[in-house]
């Protein structure tokens, strides 16, 4: 399928909601649903290696929502164990591929250890210059949208700015994901229909793609490749009509 990619019209962003890892380990036959979420840093390799080769210049990856805190003790700290080791271990990999990694989200929430390590990891990869891979850790659009006004009404009280100045652009550029691109393509394995307060603000004109039957644990770059086929397919009208879009695109 990569042979039939159009290099000039990929997705600048993807964002990626990577479920089903407890689904799988069940059809694996094991309890532990930790399992699942060890089997499934292949896929995430397979992802990251896909979208740099393509390269794509964002990849956010839906690590781990506020939500998730509310999980059995036992698999967050195993989440939490993984998420150190798994930066350990690619750390010299991303360094080779030119990857800068970055984080969304309460991070101040996160276990002393596991901060620690991730904000060393972006700091020692802060110079990169290829794909950004961001982590959405402890993260949910509630809690960013939440974040953002409480930020800008701290700003009106302070006489920072006047309530007129709240604009769309401006609390965009308050939001936790500042700086970076709105996703173009949302993908989520495992099947629902979707986007489990996930990046709310910046998701509004994203293209999804469900993959029906597939769990994260056995994602590969194939599966990326057939996700951008189908986003180079669709016509992009950010509330335009398809006339208007197809007149725009013949005066450029």
């Amino acid at each position: 399928m990569k042979e039939q990619l159009d290099l000039n019209n990929l997705p600048q962003h993807i964002a990626v909601i990577m479920d089903g890892n407890g689904r799988w380990a069940k059809q694996q036959g094991f309890v532990d649903r930790i399992f699942g979420h060890r089997n499934a840093l292949k896929a995430v390799k397979e992802v990251i290696e896909g979208c740099g080769e393509l390269r794509v210049k964002y990849l956010t990856l839906y690590a781990f929502s506020t939500e998730n805190w509310n999980r059995p003790q036992a698999e967050v700290d195993g989440l939490m164990n993984l998420l150190v080791k798994s930066i350990q271990d690619e750390l010299p990999t991303m360094h080779k591929n030119n990857v800068r990694l970055d984080t969304i989200g309460d991070t101040d929430s996160l276990p002393d250890y596991s901060r620690k390590h991730l904000l060393a990891a972006i700091e020692e990869t802060k110079n990169n210059t290829g794909l950004t891979v961001i982590l959405a850790l402890s993260y949910s659009g509630k809690w960013d949208i939440t974040n953002t006004a409480r930020t800008l009404a701290q700003q009106v009280k302070d006489g920072v700015i006047g309530v007129e100045d709240i604009t769309e652009d401006y609390f965009e550029k308050n939001l936790n994901t500042k700086g970076i691109l709105n996703p173009d393509l949302m993908i989520r394995t495992g099947g629902d229909h979707r986007i489990s307060n996930f990046l709310l603000w910046q998701l509004a004109y994203a293209e999804l793609y469900i993959f029906e039957e597939l769990f994260w644990p056995d994602f590969r770059k194939e599966h990326l490749h057939e996700a951008i086929l189908d986003y180079q397919v669709r016509e992009r009208r950010f509330g335009k009509t398809s006339e208007q879009i197809k007149s725009e695109q013949r005066n450029k």
